[in-house]
């Protein structure tokens, strides 16, 4: 369907005021084109007269809207027998010209009256300037065509074709072959100046300093350079150069060893970006009968500013690529140091989860609190942290808290002044100073005492802090990330750890879970300790026997990946064969960190019991230990206090009556 109009939204468009914005259309009912008037203001005619109803076209119609008339044709050549010579040039250069008939899309079908008629030229495939030799048009009808339009069709393919060059040599070898298509040469060259290679227009290089890029000669001597004095004009000048008739010219003039005349005509075109002369097109003839003329100057100096822009567009790809891989290499390098200083492996679901809060939590400032067992990699959380954050050029700064007294705390943290104490022989810079612009890893944040919780939340708040025994203010830009294995709403709780410190750190918190949660991970954490051992001891161990990694799997891990790091280091040095046997691990008969008397019921006399009654007894005990204080008990369960309400009116548990 083609609708007509005054609006530029409609398949033709009608500037007549007289013509409605969307004024008829033009539809195909079976076999029939069919008219209808869309209502317009001023009507729609057909030969004169005005159609009311759908009106059935006939080739020949004339169509009037305003002042607008309009042919429905069905032979456009036999409409206007004057387009003959149009079909018969589209034919030669290979273009399609559709005749609109009742097979074609609507759009065809219409054509103005007179030598205004619309020609509508459908072009498939690839533009012809840009195709191969083999698909131009026959050879009358390039001749046909003017000398500038063949030129023209020559640099657009060639520039097109440049810009897909990968390589240098690959892109002058090109330009060089076009260029002895298009010239009345038999030799040339194109020559570079070398990047390193200073020279003013005052000083411009010898002929042999010049880079020869590529040659080629189809004359019968090799391509030789052209003379200092051409070099030096050419590039001084910066100007295209056409010399001919040269055979007398001593200085223009080229001749062999001996002294046998190469050139009678030459060509000098430079290659310049943005006022700068990069190298030159040297080409010559050697056939006085071949001369080349100032039309073949100006292809050359025109395939010498296309190659110019060429060779800046792979300049700036090599760049790119240099950056790239640059980039590469340091993010190679940024990876290999994480992996290094953080060594997380594992592919669980439960590690899948540590590693997705990891990098939510690292692009914010954020206080980080790790919680996890002992041995689970709360360091290497927390080093993962700091080295996917932005302040990863900064230091990661790392303390043990539960490794000092309360005195030497205070001074790693803080630093301290020469004579603050005895053996202060010297004034110290604290863990915050040390770990100014970077990340401050606190670990074991339990068991910090009352008094220096007090002093360090007022740091957390971005207070200024003194070193002991000094008075000048210090501000630092630390992010802190604490660790800890202890139950800190126990320790709140029992006012041991002070509560507004608590929630200060757990702005961010990350579980880790312990080993024997992810027994997905212990064959993966075996075989890279395993690699990591093996290569620093030079031992040559395989791997493991069927029944060693089944005992791996079977086992609790107390220790969590420390533990089971020091039993494959063990085992690789104590191995006698080539693969670790289980005799060869060492595990212990501790029981894990959540174990319990409960829990751990011997095989035989488990009683089977529903998750609810067994939630009520744990519920109604850890009442009872608290002495039925909710507030504690909720804390300890990790649920809130409605919630516990909730639950001790589900289960109707009483507080039991001491006896």
């Amino acid at each position: 369907m083609v609708t007509i109009g005054r609006a530029p939204t409609n398949q033709i468009v009608v500037k007549d005021e007289r013509a409605s914005r969307e004024h008829a259309q033009i539809f195909l009912s079976g076999d029939q084109w069919t008219l209808r008037d869309l209502d317009s203001r001023n009507g729609t005619f057909v030969n004169h007269d005005q159609v009311r109803d759908d009106h059935a076209l006939r080739p020949g119609n004339i169509i009037r809207i305003g002042q607008a008339q309009m042919a429905f044709v069905v032979d456009l050549a036999a409409a206007l027998p004057d387009s003959s010579a149009v079909f018969r040039r589209a034919a030669a250069l290979g273009e399609t010209v559709v005749a609109p008939t009742p097979a074609y899309d609507p759009e065809h079908v219409l054509a103005g009256d007179g030598p205004d008629a619309a020609l509508i030229t459908h072009r498939r495939g690839e533009t012809k300037y840009l195709a191969a030799d083999d698909k131009l048009a026959d050879d009358r009808a390039a001749d046909s065509a003017p000398k500038v339009g063949r030129a023209a069709a020559k640099l657009c393919r060639l520039a097109f074709d440049l810009a897909r060059s990968e390589d240098l040599q690959a892109m002058v070898n090109l330009a060089l072959a076009r260029l002895f298509e298009e010239t009345h040469v038999d030799a040339g060259a194109l020559l570079l100046i070398p990047r390193d290679g200073k020279w003013s227009p005052a000083h411009p290089p010898a002929a042999s300093d010049l880079q020869v890029v590529a040659s080629r000669s189809d004359s019968a001597h090799s391509y030789h350079r052209p003379s200092d004095f051409l070099v030096s004009t050419v590039l001084r000048e910066g100007e295209a150069v056409l010399a001919r008739n040269i055979v007398g010219d001593s200085k223009i003039g080229m001749r062999d060893s001996q002294g046998e005349i190469l050139a009678t005509s030459i060509i000098c075109a430079p290659i310049r970006h943005e006022n700068t002369v990069l190298g030159f097109v040297h080409l010559y003839s050697t056939i006085a009968e071949r001369q080349p003329d100032p039309d073949d100057l100006e292809f050359t100096l025109a395939v010498a500013d296309t190659v110019a822009v060429a060779l800046d567009n792979l300049s700036r790809r090599q760049e790119l690529a240099e950056d790239l891989d640059l980039v590469r290499q340091e993010n190679i390098q940024l990876l290999e140091r994480l992996g290094l200083q953080s060594e997380i492996v594992g592919s669980s679901p439960a590690m899948v989860g540590v590693a997705q809060e990891i990098a939510r939590a690292a692009p914010s400032r954020a206080t980080v609190l790790i919680r996890g067992e002992s041995g689970v990699g709360k360091e290497l959380v927390a080093r993962a942290v700091h080295f996917s954050s932005p302040r990863r050029k900064g230091p990661f700064v790392c303390l043990n808290c539960a490794a000092l007294t309360e005195t030497l705390l205070e001074s790693e943290l803080f630093g301290h002044e020469r004579g603050a104490f005895t053996g202060a022989t010297d004034r110290k810079n604290g863990k915050f100073e040390q770990a100014h612009g970077g990340t401050l890893m606190l670990d074991e944040i339990g068991e910090m005492s009352p008094s220096i919780q007090a002093k360090f939340l007022r740091v957390l708040e971005g207070h200024p802090f003194e070193r002991v025994g000094g008075s000048e203010s210090i501000r630092v830009d630390v992010r802190v990330i604490a660790a800890t294995n202890r139950d800190l709403e126990k320790d709140v709780a029992e006012k041991l750890f002070r509560r507004d410190l608590y929630f200060r750190l757990r702005v961010v918190e990350i579980l880790v879970p312990p080993l024997r949660k992810r027994p997905e991970d212990i064959v993966e954490l075996a075989n890279y300790f395993l690699q990591k051992f093996v290569e620093e001891t030079g031992r040559k161990i395989r791997g493991y026997t069927p029944l060693a990694l089944e005992q791996m799997q079977r086992y609790r891990w107390p220790g969590n990946v420390r533990e089971l790091k020091n039993v494959v280091e063990r085992a690789v040095v104590l191995s006698r064969g080539p693969f670790i046997e289980h005799t060869d691990l060492m595990l212990s008969q501790l029981a894990t960190a959540g174990d319990t008397a409960d829990i751990s019921v011997p095989r035989g006399q488990f009683v089977p019991t529903s998750l609810d009654d067994m939630e009520a007894r744990h519920i109604a005990a850890t009442l009872d230990a608290t002495g039925w204080n909710k507030t504690q008990a909720a804390l300890i369960l990790k649920i809130e206090r409605s919630t516990l309400d909730r639950k001790i009116a589900r289960y109707n548990l009483r507080r039991r009556e001491s006896v």
